[in-house]
């Protein structure tokens, strides 16, 4: 539909279907994107946070345990495995030997070592790490799509400050991660696609990024687009009071959020990653990985390349002010850190060396700057990896007992809440589920996790069916 000439008469349903479809010129996808309600006008509880900012850095596929921060070297070697722990920063406190720069800042994380649920499959195990909740449809692969139901971590907090949001409110990136199908965990769920994320995406030729919807549509000019937001004005003007009116306030909301965004110079100073000193990116990560002999060695080529500077480009959003930011670190070598095979080759030669460097200057950069105390960081795969070393020198899925590493927000530093028995296999002490680690984050920003968020019918649910882990912190 084109709008140069405002003054010409369209019906109504012509109207809500150019907007709600994207013709005016804006398609901001899920974040801007009107599918639903802004969400229930009930007024949020609230009590003084302790956080301004939370970066969850989720390493899909699932890491070893075993191999970084649960290591079991006095076990027989079809358990320990091949690599040895180090000393840490922390007296008595070991780390894979691999991890040489965590083993570091070791004095500002907290270990839990008793993360366990069910879910043996990637997708519904994601789904119930990323949303305190189990997938309704149980433990499968979504190898058909399906609508995400219960909100993401990012979207529930966005919902909760709705009457005060930033410009961004909550970002992911490098990009949406799946399995065959977008994993229904990453977005706002029955809260509605007002609160999905800001979707960043990665570059790995460049190592820069962008949102494709902050580009003017083809042929659009600041002209054209004053002419179609005029149009939107009039006939939101002489709409009656009725429900399509209603509607086209709503509409009105996300449409004014996007033009926002397109003019902000704040998001495209901080998506530009080539303004930082050269020397930060380089204590990220820069390194090009050259390509392995066989295998996807694109993948291999490019992952290292990226991984560093996610999650610099993590610390440059919660410095502009965005308080939720996901990393998602899943398209990476090919296999990820699924290590079914080779487990010790992966984790050595691809998975350990980028990780142990980007998280750590992660959390190094974010104390530099005054931002590790208000700035919670939460590290963590869906499940960890099997304690028998299985017969192709892998591991496979283990829901059963794995760590989450946190760092910031206020831990304990250098404190392990929870223990694993001696093969690494279920929790022996202060067990934990990922409703306790929902509620935790809730809680850290000052939510209570019993107040109540209500789906598309109506039905109420608790926000977080856990109890926040308050001995992680110093003022738990």
């Amino acid at each position: 539909m084109l709008a140069a000439e405002i003054d010409r008469p369209l019906p109504r349903r012509r109207v809500l279907q150019a907007v709600a479809g994207g013709s005016l010129g804006l398609t901001l996808g899920g974040v801007l994107r009107a599918q639903s309600a802004l969400a229930a006008t009930d007024s949020p509880v609230r009590t003084q946070p302790s956080i301004k900012s939370c970066i969850l850095v989720f390493y899909y596929g699932g890491p070893s345990h075993l191999d970084t921060y649960d290591m079991k070297p006095a076990g027989p070697t079809e358990i320990r495995g091949e690599f040895r722990p180090i000393d840490s920063a922390v007296p008595g406190l070991q780390v894979c030997e691999h991890l040489p720069r965590m083993a570091r800042v070791m004095d500002r994380c907290a270990l839990i070592r008793s993360m366990h649920h069910t879910n043996r499959l990637h997708d519904s195990a994601s789904t119930e790490a990323l949303t305190g909740r189990q997938s309704p449809v149980g433990d499968r692969e979504e190898f058909a799509p399906i609508p995400q139901f219960f909100p993401c971590y990012g979207a529930a907090v966005s919902h909760h400050n709705r009457d005060r949001l930033p410009e961004i409110p909550h970002a992911a990136l490098p990009w949406v991660f799946h399995n065959v199908v977008d994993t229904p965990c990453q977005g706002g769920g029955f809260l509605g696609k007002a609160f999905d994320p800001f979707q960043i995406i990665g570059d790995p030729a460049t190592s820069s990024y962008g949102n494709p919807a902050l580009r003017w549509a083809s042929g659009m000019t600041r002209p054209r687009m004053a002419n179609r937001r005029a149009l939107l004005r009039q006939f939101e003007a002489g709409a009656s009071q009725s429900v399509a009116s209603a509607t086209m306030r709503e509409l009105r909301l996300f449409y004014d959020k996007a033009y926002q965004l397109l003019d902000s110079p704040m998001v495209a100073r901080v998506l530009d990653v080539e303004r930082e000193d050269p020397r930060i990116r380089q204590r990220y990560g820069m390194i090009q990985e050259q390509k392995q002999a066989g295998g996807n060695g694109a993948e291999r080529a490019y992952g290292r390349n990226l991984r560093g500077q996610n999650l610099l480009l993590a610390r440059r959003l919660v410095e502009a002010g965005v308080p939720f930011v996901n990393v998602y670190d899943f398209k990476q070598q090919g296999q990820n850190w699924d290590s079914h095979s080779d487990n010790f080759v992966q984790h050595k030669s691809f998975l350990l060396p980028p990780a142990d460097q980007s998280l750590s200057a992660l959390i190094e950069d974010l104390q530099q700057r005054g931002l590790l105390e208000s700035t919670l960081v939460v590290a963590m795969g869906e499940f960890g990896r099997t304690p028998k070393i299985n017969g192709n020198a892998g591991r496979d899925h283990w829901p059963d007992c794995y760590s989450v590493l946190l760092a910031g927000g206020g831990v304990k530093g250098g404190y392990v809440y929870g223990a694993s028995d001696q093969r690494g296999a279920y929790p022996i002490e202060d067990a934990v589920t990922p409703a306790d680690l929902a509620a935790t984050i809730y809680w850290r920003f000052g939510i209570d996790p019993m107040s109540e968020i209500h789906d598309m019918t109506g039905r109420p649910w608790r926000l977080a069916e856990g109890r926040p882990i308050r001995d992680l912190f110093v003022n738990g």
